[in-house]
Parts: C-alpha cells; structure tokens; sequence
C-alpha cells in the first residue's frame, strides 16, 4: 500500500517552487505583463495575448505605449508616471488598441517590483477589457437619468416610500407640493386621509398591485386660502437586496409608489355650480326652517293661555256648579285645542335626508362663504384653522350645514353690537380619539356664566348688550344631540364666547 506524501504548509514564499509561480501567471486569466522601467515589455502571458491580440513574440521588446490608443487625456498618464515612479500602485483605466485596430477599455493595474537595493526596476501590470461593463454602466446610467428627467417632468407629485412611510425618492412636483403646504412630508397627510377613508390599512403589499386607485382627498391649509384636492394613486413596487448577503438568499422590500395629480381647478368649478345650488338650497332650508320656528313659537304661546284654561274648566267641573259660563269656556278650549291640532298638522316636517359620509372641514367653508358677504359687512375678520385633514364623520350634512350656520349668525349678531370695537370670529378644527371637535369663538360680549344653560332652553333669547345666545342654540344642540356628539359653552372663555361641538367619528345609532 503506497503512502501519501505529507503536504507542509507554505509559510514563506521561498518555499513554492518557481515553476508553481510561473504556471499560476501563465494560466491566470487576466492580462499580465512584466516590463522595464522604461516600460519595455519583457513578459506577457497567453491572456494577454487574447486581450490584445499581440502574440508574445510581437509584444517582448517593444514599448507598452503600442498599446495606447492615442484617447487617453495625457494628464492621465502623467499621474499614472507619477505615481509608479514614487514606488506606489497605480490604478485606473485607459483606451487602449488592439492588434486589429479596434478600441477597448482597459482596467489596469501597475505595480512596482522593487529589487534587493529597494530600488524599482520594473513593473507588473495587469489589466481587463471592462468595455463591456462600461457600456452597461453607461446605459444604467443613461436610463436613470432619462427615468429622472421623466419623473421630475411629469406634473403630478411622485414619492416612493419604504414600509415605515418614509419617502425615499422623490421628483420635483413633489417637492413644489411640499413648499406650497408648507409640510415635513405631504406623503404622510395623504396616507393619513386614505386610510382614514377606508377604515383600515392598506392590506397586504404585492409586487405590482394597487393599494389604492383615483382617491381624492381634500388638503385645507390655514386662512381663506381654500383647500387643495389631490387624486391619489399607490402601487406596491418591488425593489431586489443589493447586499452581498443576499446574493443567494433573497431579501426583496416592498415600496409604494404615490402618485398624487392635483385637481383643485376642477373642484373649483364644481364647487361654484355646488356653491349656487347649496345657496339656494339653504335659502328654502333657512325660509322653512323660520317657519317652522315662528309656528313653533306660536304654539308654544298658545298652550300656556289654553293649558291655563283648561285647569280652570276641570277645577269648576269638579265642584259641580251650574256656571253658564262653563259650557261656553268648554267650547273655547274646545276650539283652541283644535286651531293647535291645525296648526301643528301645517308645521313643515324636517327635510329627510340620508345619513352619508361628511368631511366637517368641507361643511365648515360652505357656511363661511355663505356668510361672507355678512361678515365682511359687519367688519369682522375671520380667522379659519383646520386640521389639515380631518377623518370624515357620518351624518346629515344639511342639518349639519344648518347647525354650523345658525351658531355663526349667532356669533355675528353678537359683534355687531353698535360701537362693539373688536370683532373676529376664530373657527378651528381638530380631530379627537373616535370624535372630530370644532371650536367657533367670537370676541362679543360673552354669556355670563349663569345663563350657560339655559341658552340652549327652546326660544330663549336675550338682546342684552352685555351677553347673547341668539335663537339657534336649542337647535344646534338637538343637531348634535341626533349625530351622537355634544355641544357646549367654554366656561374659560370671558369676555367672548367659544362653543365647543364634538361629532363621533362613527354613530352607533345612524
């Protein structure tokens, strides 16, 4: 049995015989050549003779300049010079020429080999054809920028965000957008509404699905600016681990993609033809609801005297006397009870309307600019504070409408007041946990802290110059009241009067 022989470890390169040496460079499959140090070549191996397509025999002896393809910028050369001469590697690359005349690109390597003094007495080069890799850089880099100049051209906001909603590319639409709200990251607030919209998240990420298609949603910004709308687009896009630990094991993220295409102008004109129609419509809204106020009144004055009466009928019954009079109060509270019944059959019913999904913040500039011509008329200032986006609610919009306008007529009359110096009425919004809140504030007079209760009483109303609650309390509260939510008067507030209106965000009841 033969045995076999101990392989030691190599710990000094004496140890490896030459010929190892000579073979690894000879079959190395890289281009290598050893040359003087006037860069005559002395050595080539066979790969150098493929590159170049110089045999060895062509290439020993001559000057390694015979490669150069005169398109190297001289500067070039003469940093590699300098470099080499000083002992020190140099790296870089250079067109160079083949034996057939043609052009390629060239990693290269130079290397001083010192000898026993320390001094270099030649070099060792090594160089690639990389025209390849240079070719497909050029064109990933050609498409990237022509992908930019398309993104960054295209006139809707683009942002693509990683999966903690962080945007990490951008074009330049997107960036205009984020100057002229004046925002951190639009991308978040439009995120916020969507999911706010839908009542959920945006369920599970697939490469090339849709998260959500054509949602638009409304940006309010401060003052009379007015509100921007935005149709939104996300798509869940795929982008491929680029570390060398997923080379092998793949680690794909998953991004969205927004695309967000304003259509403020559109909306304007929608909302001029919407605006005509509402004002309209809250004019025969506000006529019957007048109406229906004034034969509310009159019933409730009516049934005082009637209510009276019919105690006096009843308690002269009982005693059983032959009153003459008795038969003829009996038909008087016959009849007054009857011209009740009448007057109450001709009430105006409330106009029936569906429950439907309602954005406050819209309701809210409706009534302003209903209100406009009034408040300007009276010489009060508005100052208007949205939350940006605000989560929708579900309820009546035109009794909201109608709410929301009778507590800012009662806020006018209570400025104008004859020689009432500071006038401005401050409506905020602002969402709460489960429930959005509305703040309208004024700088009038004020209800004094006794009368905070029974303002929101049917028909109470006062014109005392020094406190008002107007005639639209009770209505207001009774509004809230069938939309789940509260109404009341900010005891911290004096002089001027801030109501407080809380609406769930979602009713149990509707």
């Amino acid at each position: 049995m033969s045995q076999r022989k101990k392989v030691l470890p190599v710990t000094e390169l004496s140890d490896i015989p030459p010929n190892v040496f000579r073979e690894a460079v000879a079959q190395a499959d890289i281009a290598i050549s050893i040359t003087d140090a006037q860069a005559n070549i002395l050595y080539v191996n066979p790969a150098f003779e493929k590159v170049t397509g110089y045999a060895a025999g062509e290439a020993v002896g001559k000057n390694q300049s015979m490669l150069s393809a005169r398109a190297t910028p001289p500067a070039v050369y003469a940093t590699l010079w300098q470099t080499i001469s000083t002992g020190a590697p140099w790296t870089g690359r250079l067109i160079n020429r083949r034996k057939d005349g043609s052009d390629y690109l060239a990693d290269l390597l130079i290397t001083p080999v010192r000898d026993a003094a320390g001094q270099v007495g030649s070099y060792l080069g090594i160089h690639r054809d990389v025209s390849g890799l240079h070719r497909l850089e050029c064109q990933v880099n050609n498409q990237k920028a022509l992908i930019e100049s398309v993104v960054d051209s295209a006139p809707v906001a683009i942002a693509l965000l990683d999966g903690e909603d962080c945007v990490v590319l951008d074009n330049h639409a997107y960036k205009k957008l984020m100057g002229d709200l004046g925002m951190v990251e639009p991308a978040s607030v439009i995120l916020d509404a969507v999911r706010a919209e839908l009542g959920h998240g945006l369920g599970p990420a697939h490469d090339g699905r849709q998260a959500f298609a054509d949602r638009e949603i409304r940006i309010e910004s401060e003052g009379r600016k007015g509100a921007r709308w935005f149709s939104c687009t996300g798509t869940w896009v795929k982008s491929v681990g680029e570390g060398a630990d997923t080379f092998f094991a793949h680690q794909d993220s998953i991004y969205l993609l927004l695309i967000a295409k304003e259509i403020t102008q559109q909306r304007i004109q929608q909302e001029k033809a919407r605006m005509a129609a509402l004002q309209a419509m809250m004019s025969e809204e506000n006529r019957i609801s007048g109406l229906r106020e004034s034969l509310s009144a009159a019933l409730f004055q009516m049934e005082g005297p009637l209510n009276l009466l019919a105690s006096v009928v009843a308690m002269q019954s009982r005693r059983g006397q032959n009153d003459p009079t008795l038969e003829a109060l009996s038909e008087v509270l016959r009849t007054g009870n009857e011209a009740l019944d009448s007057l109450r059959r001709v009430i105006p019913e409330p106009s029936g309307e569906a429950v439907t999904t309602t954005n406050l913040n819209e309701i809210l500039r409706d009534v302003l600019d209903l209100s406009t011509g009034r408040l300007l008329a009276a010489g009060i200032s508005v100052s208007w504070k949205p939350q940006t986006v605000l989560p929708s609610i579900h309820g009546y919009p035109i009794r909201l409408r109608a709410m929301f306008k009778a507590l800012v007529d009662n806020a006018l009359e209570a400025m104008n007041t004859k020689g009432w110096p500071h006038r401005e009425l401050m409506v905020t919004t602002r969402s709460l946990l489960g429930s959005v809140e509305v703040q309208i504030e004024d700088s009038g007079p004020g209800i004094v802290p006794e009368l905070h209760l029974k303002a929101f009483e049917p028909f109470f109303t006062t014109k005392n110059p020094h406190q008002h609650a107007g005639t639209g309390l009770a209505m207001a509260q009774q509004v809230a009241m069938d939309h789940g939510g509260s109404i009341e008067i900010d005891p911290a507030v004096s002089p001027g009067c801030r109501l407080r209106i809380v609406l769930p965000t979602r009713h149990g009841g509707e």
